[in-house]
């Protein structure tokens, strides 16, 4: 099968993405018979390009030279014309919209609306953005499901570490009632750091520089991230239907400093732990610093590494633990979100409340 990919989002996740593909194409080709072209790049910087496979060369190289193309006044507007320069793919479920535009914590938006337009447009959807399924996950699924197309968002949360494939393939008959965990590798950085005694700014500095935290770095300190990912994880595993906004939220500041080395001297570890737990029909969640016991899986993450704990109805506890985080196991997420596409397999039905339709 060859898939025809359009990149709304070109940023260093999708660049990364792309390098990918070309260096995974003989084994993606020999294990799983799937060839891809990339059709169309739009970004908001640089501008948009539809054509052939040297056309969106030249225009990769382009913009990673700091160059700009003339396009559209607005991404959604080329998203539309090039589904319709792409019927043809999209009717043989070969055309695959991939969005990693950034998060924007307010409304989702305009990745939401990226998504939606795509699927109506007959392309299966593969994100690394959280913003859409922490703020309108159901609503996409079920548009999802009407297009019968794929909305596929592993890179989400945690990178390419499986976690929503983990319970959607194989997890039958399970059900998740609860999960804690560290999520955002710049606070469990800057907390492991100040423990050390590195100053705030300085641990923070140093992850800007390594391009994990954004330029502006309040999404992750302040808890947004963290809280925008608990959101996803909610509505997808415990059929939640939240938003950000609605998870009892606090970051960190340089004032954690002292606490996190009075809480290691002490034999306790400061992490910023994301929480949520269905009881009946209600979802809480929240995102704070915590201090945990050192036996504790979460307290034993230092510097960038992320870990999540499922509570689940049958098999207790099931933690996953990823010891680092880059660029590639991001690229990895939407590269194996392609694979599970490539493999056709039907869409899994949803459950009463919506939990196993990922």
């Amino acid at each position: 099968m060859t898939l025809d990919l359009v990149l709304i989002g070109y940023g260093h996740v999708a660049k990364r993405f792309v390098a990918l593909l070309d260096e995974q194409r003989t084994v993606l080709a020999r294990r799983h018979g799937l060839t891809t072209r990339v059709v169309g790049i739009a970004t908001r910087r640089h501008g948009c390009v539809y054509g052939s496979s040297s056309v969106v060369s030249g225009f990769s190289r382009t913009v990673t030279a700091g160059g700009t193309h003339d396009g559209p006044p607005a991404t959604l507007a080329f998203l539309r014309d090039a589904l319709t320069r792409s019927r043809a793919a999209a009717r043989q479920r070969r055309l695959v919209v991939i969005e990693t535009t950034t998060l924007d914590i307010a409304r989702g938006e305009p990745a939401t609306s990226h998504i939606r337009t795509a699927l109506a447009g007959g392309a299966h959807v593969v994100t690394a953005n959280k913003g859409p399924v922490a703020f309108a996950y159901r609503r996409l699924s079920r548009a999802a499901r009407r297009a019968d197309r794929r909305f596929l968002f592993e890179g989400a949360v945690m990178d390419g570490v499986p976690v929503f494939n983990l319970v959607r393939e194989t997890l039958p008959a399970v059900n998740v009632i609860g999960f804690r965990g560290v999520v955002n590798s710049t606070t469990n950085f800057i907390l492991t750091a100040m423990e050390q005694g590195q100053p705030f700014a300085a641990a923070l500095a140093e992850m800007q520089a390594r391009g994990i935290a954004e330029a502006d770095a309040s999404l992750d300190v302040d808890g947004w991230d963290a809280a925008a990912k608990t959101a996803a994880l909610a509505n997808v595993l415990l059929g939640a239907s939240i938003t950000p906004h609605a998870v009892d939220r606090e970051g960190i500041t340089p004032a954690a400093g002292p606490r996190a080395v009075e809480a290691r001297a002490a034999g306790r570890r400061l992490k910023l732990v994301a929480r949520a737990r269905r009881e009946g029909r209600q979802v809480t969640a929240r995102v704070r610093p915590e201090e945990l016991p050192a036996n504790d899986l979460l307290a034993g993450l230092d510097g960038q590494q992320n870990a999540i704990i499922l509570e689940t109805d049958l098999l207790e506890e099931i933690a996953v633990v990823q010891r680092g985080g880059s660029l590639t196991q991001t690229a990895y997420a939407l590269l194996s979100d392609l694979v599970t596409i490539a493999r056709a397999r039907p869409l899994s039905p949803p459950s009463a409340r919506g939990r196993r339709s990922l």
